[in-house]
């Protein structure tokens, strides 16, 4: 079960529109930035194919102006 976090940083003034985007996907949970203009996407799928199809899934978010990977967690199957 791959588990990773990202940063999420928008196109000037579009942070709103960004955050309503993305929370419109399943297996997504954002925290907004008090003090920056930057969400951070915590994405939880069941196995490496919808982790992927996830992250393309936010890269073609108009509002998006970069993703950035912070940590990376997978479960191994037992």
């Amino acid at each position: 079960m791959p588990i990773k976090s990202y940063l999420a940083h928008p196109l000037e003034g579009k942070k709103e529109e960004l955050q309503q985007a993305i929370s419109l996907l399943d297996g997504c949970e954002i925290i907004p930035a008090e003090n920056k203009d930057v969400l951070v996407v915590v994405t939880e799928t069941k196995d490496d194919a919808e982790d992927k199809s996830l992250k393309e899934s936010i890269e073609t978010i108009k509002s998006l102006k970069l993703l950035a990977l912070v940590s990376g967690f997978n479960t191994p199957k037992k």
